[in-house]
């Protein structure tokens, strides 16, 4: 049985299982004491087929519900539904005596919330999985404003981090011959570069120097939970117009390639954030190009610099700037409209902004020590190299608005991903050329006080 007859099976079971529950009968008006009610059968239940119909039923109550009743039911499940104090006392009595591994299995057991095992009940039905995705985005919406859900969070980031392994998900290309149910999604998806039709899909997916691929889960069929799109060209890419433009292509034979360009990389599924798919994702479908395309030779991306602007904007607006006053009055010329198409304003904010680019990628930690900005994490954390940052790669209106137009290539060396991997995770080092460490080095002089040492 192959994979792919496997998910058609997961997704017609998934569909059929939903329609099922539509026609159950479960009243509209239901409660978050309908559905703890429901949790509570569910948990002392014993026989298999009766866990299936009363997971079923709960997830069913679940959907109905609106959202002041979510909110509540949450609260009930943090509450109500923890691990029982005076059981992990006793566990952990006994095992401090004996020091025995039976008293130790006890004693995680008890450490273990009431919830966990009530999620991996309601995870028994056909389309359980896709329901509790659904429900985690639910409660990642209202962890805004109660910082008492976050131990429910953890709970279930803590199963989807198993039932989401590796061993679980599937390479797909995408291409125009994916059926159209999944080409909508990659459409709707697109959190990066806004796709505007289906032209402007085809133009992505059908064209010679195009690849994208998808990670996908059987338990959720056809629904993707990332992707990833690829532009072949000859050479390091340094502005996305070009590659997003209908009538521009970068190769006529792929097989003139050398370089693969992850231009795109996006998420599906809000309920899965924090489970981390990119970094298997860019390395297999390293694999996969280098086998289909032997003379490919760089895989770089391609990618925006999300918060930079505002980072910038903090400190030309603020009066205890860390910036000199000369740069200060540089980057007033980025409140003139269009200064990207005035020549003598795009040199002087050139020299300034490209220096504090490297500065604000290399030097801005968060608070646990890592770089600030997003998509730099992201892929230092994948093990790739800080490796040119390209002024006026995006002048789209986000690309302005969110970057100042700045794009950056993160560089893939494959035989330095894993030594760089464990660098940044163990001392929060980043790999980075020669290039960006000069440009940080000229930032110095734009900076006063201690920040420019």
């Amino acid at each position: 049985m192959n994979m792919s007859f496997l998910q058609e099976l997961f997704s017609t079971i998934t569909q059929r299982d939903a329609l099922l529950r539509r026609r159950s009968g479960v009243s509209k008006h239901t409660s978050h004491r309908h559905l703890i009610a429901a949790c509570q059968a569910l948990l002392a239940s014993d026989g298999e087929a009766s866990s299936i119909a009363l997971a079923s039923r709960a997830l069913e109550i679940y959907a109905r519900l609106a959202p002041k009743e979510k909110q509540h039911f949450f609260e009930l499940l943090a509450t109500d539904f923890s691990a029982d104090p005076e059981r992990i006392d006793h566990a952990y009595t006994a095992y401090r005596e004996s020091r025995d591994n039976q008293d130790l299995n006890t004693l995680f057991e008890a450490c273990e919330p009431r919830r966990q095992e009530l999620l991996r009940r309601l995870n028994l039905p056909s389309g359980g999985t896709h329901d509790l995705v659904d429900m985690r985005e639910d409660l990642l919406a209202l962890m805004r404003d109660n910082a008492s859900l976050k131990a429910i969070d953890s709970d279930f980031a803590h199963l989807f981090g198993s039932w989401f392994n590796r061993g679980f998900l599937v390479l797909k290309r995408i291409d125009w011959n994916t059926p159209a149910v999944i080409l909508e999604k990659i459409i709707r998806y697109e959190a990066v570069h806004e796709i505007r039709d289906w032209a402007d899909l085809r133009r992505r997916l059908d064209a010679r120097d195009r690849r994208c691929f998808a990670f996908f889960h059987p338990a959720l069929g056809d629904e993707p939970l990332i992707f990833v799109e690829v532009a072949l060209c000859q050479g390091l890419p340094d502005q996305i117009q070009a590659i997003l433009s209908s009538d521009h292509y970068e190769i006529d034979d792929p097989e003139s390639a050398d370089t693969a360009a992850f231009f795109g990389i996006s998420n599906c599924q809000t309920g899965l954030r924090g489970i981390s798919f990119g970094n298997f994702l860019i390395k297999q479908v390293v694999q996969e190009l280098k086998q289909e395309l032997p003379s490919l030779r760089h895989f770089v991306t391609l990618s925006p610099v999300p918060g930079f602007r505002d980072w910038l904007k903090t400190h030309y607006q603020d009066g205890d700037s860390v910036l000199e006053a000369d740069t200060l009055n540089t980057l007033e010329h980025l409140e003139t409209p269009d200064w990207s198409e005035d020549p003598g304003r795009i040199e002087k904010l050139k020299d300034v902004i490209k220096p504090l680019a490297a500065h604000y990628l290399l030097k801005e930690k968060n608070a646990q020590g890592l770089p600030l900005n997003p998509v730099s994490r992201f892929h230092l954390g994948n093990g790739a190299e800080l490796h040119r940052i390209n002024w006026l790669g995006d002048v789209s209106a986000k690309g302005m608005s969110q970057s100042t137009g700045l794009m950056v290539n993160y560089l893939y060396v494959l035989e330095d991903i894993e030594q760089n991997h464990e660098q940044y995770t163990t001392n929060a080092t980043i790999a980075c050329s020669s290039n960006v460490r000069d440009l940080a080095k000229r930032a110095r002089k734009l900076l006063k006080g201690e920040t420019a040492k």
